[in-house]
C-alpha cells in the first residue's frame, strides 16, 4: 500500500505545477488517475509521463511564432504516461510492495478496523432502493466481519483485503446500477462523453471505457453518500 494515500495529491500537484497555474482536476480527471492506480502504474511512472508530455509542449510553444492551446486535462497526459509505463517496463522498473512498508505508511490494524466499520455505518446509513438496500446491508456486514478478522488477526495480508474490499464495491455499484432510473445514467454518460472527447485521440480506446466506468461509478456513489471502500480512501490525517 506504499505510497498509496497521497498517489492523488501528489499527481494533482505535479499536472498544477507544471500548467503554471491552478486547475482544479475534473472528475473525469480523478476517474483516469484511478484506473492507472487500479492497473498498479507507479506513482513515479506517472510523474515522469506528466513531465514528459509537458516538455514536448514546451519545446513545441518555444518553436511556434503563434500561440499554443494551454493545457486544460490531465487526459491530454494519458498516452505520455502509457508511454511512460512502456518504458518502465523496458527498463525493468518496478516497485516492490512489502508489509513493513504498508504498516509504516500508516495501515495499522487498529485503524484499517476504524475505517471498515466507519464504512459499514455509512453503508447502512445511505437511502437506496431495492435492491440496492439488500445489497448494501451484506456489504456493511461483511465489512464488520472482515474488521473483527483483523481484531483477531492484525498480520493479516492488507493487499488480500483489499482485493477483498473492492469485490464488495463493484458489487454494491452492480446493485446501484440496477437501481439508477435510465435518465440519470444516460446523462452521466452523455457528460463522460462530452468531456472524454477533445482526448480520444490521445487515449486508447480500452482506457477512455475504464474512465468512463470509473467516472459514472464514482458519480453515484456520490450522489448516494456511499464510501469508496478501498484501503486507498483511508484517511492518513
Amino acid at each position: 500500500m506504499q505510497n498509496y494515500f497521497n498517489y492523488f495529491t501528489e499527481i494533482e500537484e505535479r499536472f498544477q505545477q507544471r500548467r503554471g497555474s491552478l486547475l482544479m482536476l475534473s472528475t473525469l480527471d480523478w476517474a483516469l488517475i484511478e484506473t492507472w492506480r487500479e492497473a498498479g502504474i507507479p506513482l513515479e511512472v506517472v510523474l515522469r509521463g506528466i513531465d514528459n508530455a509537458f516538455d514536448k509542449h514546451d519545446a513545441k510553444a518555444l518553436r511556434s511564432v503563434g500561440r499554443v492551446r494551454k493545457v486544460n486535462g490531465l487526459a491530454w497526459c494519458a498516452q505520455s504516461v502509457m508511454e511512460a509505463v512502456e518504458q518502465a517496463r523496458e527498463a525493468a522498473i518496478g516497485a516492490s510492495t512489502t508489509e513493513s512498508a504498508a504498516a509504516e505508511s500508516g495501515f495499522e490494524a487498529e485503524r484499517v478496523g476504524r475505517y471498515l466499520e466507519a464504512n459499514a455505518a455509512a453503508v447502512e446509513a445511505a437511502k437506496l432502493g431495492a435492491p440496492a438496500d439488500v445489497v448494501a446491508t451484506e456489504v456493511a456486514a461483511r465489512l464488520r466481519s472482515l474488521a473483527l478478522g483483523l481484531a483477531a488477526e492484525p498480520v493479516m495480508s492488507l493487499e488480500e483485503l483489499d482485493r477483498t474490499l473492492t469485490v464488495l464495491e463493484e458489487k454494491l455499484f452492480a446493485a446501484l446500477l440496477t437501481a439508477a432510473p435510465e435518465a440519470e445514467l444516460v446523462g452521466l454518460r452523455e457528460q463522460a462523453a462530452r468531456e472524454l472527447a477533445p482526448y480520444k485521440g490521445k487515449m486508447q480506446a480500452v482506457q477512455i471505457k475504464q474512465v468512463q466506468q470509473q467516472f459514472l461509478q464514482k458519480r453515484l456513489l456520490e450522489a448516494r453518500k456511499l464510501p469508496r471502500l478501498s484501503l486507498f480512501y483511508m484517511s492518513h490525517e
